[in-house]
């Protein structure tokens, strides 16, 4: 098991990158990198989905010290950083628990990468569709 900052500084020196060049990409400084990879700080969630599409990484990777395989679950991964983007925080949890808990409908299955993103694409339509409709029906009025 690696801890977060083990995993961060492994997964940018693998890419040959430098400190410097992983804060660029990601959009922070250079200083905060140090930190993530020295355990004192940990990123936001905004951050966090950055930092796993620069390390090539997933975020489930990142964020889970029993998660030894770099892509595990990265497919989810766009549709987590789309709620993120349209919903904050809140909207990437809403959405990383639904897959989460969805996951166990294809226990003992395995299902193509197509068939994968096509249930994905539906679950986040469903969630985009709903939060759209409560947003409308009972968002703040001006």
């Amino acid at each position: 098991m690696k801890s977060f900052p083990d995993k961060i500084r492994e997964a940018r020196c693998a890419l040959g990158l430098s400190q410097s060049e992983l804060g660029e990409a990601v959009g922070v400084s250079m200083r905060s990198i140090i930190s993530y990879e020295k355990g004192h700080k940990y990123p936001r969630d905004k951050t966090l989905y950055q930092l796993a599409k620069a390390l090539h990484v997933s975020i489930r990777y990142l964020k889970d010290e029993e998660c030894d395989d770099p892509t595990a679950d990265i497919e989810k991964d766009v549709f987590i950083a789309e709620a993120s983007e349209q919903y904050g925080t809140t909207g990437a949890k809403d959405v990383t628990r639904m897959l989460e808990e969805n996951a166990a409908l294809f226990a003992g299955g395995e299902l193509s990468q197509e068939e994968k993103d096509t249930y994905f694409n539906a679950i986040m339509t469903a969630y985009i569709t709903c939060r759209e409709t409560a947003k409308e029906k009972y968002g703040r009025k001006k």
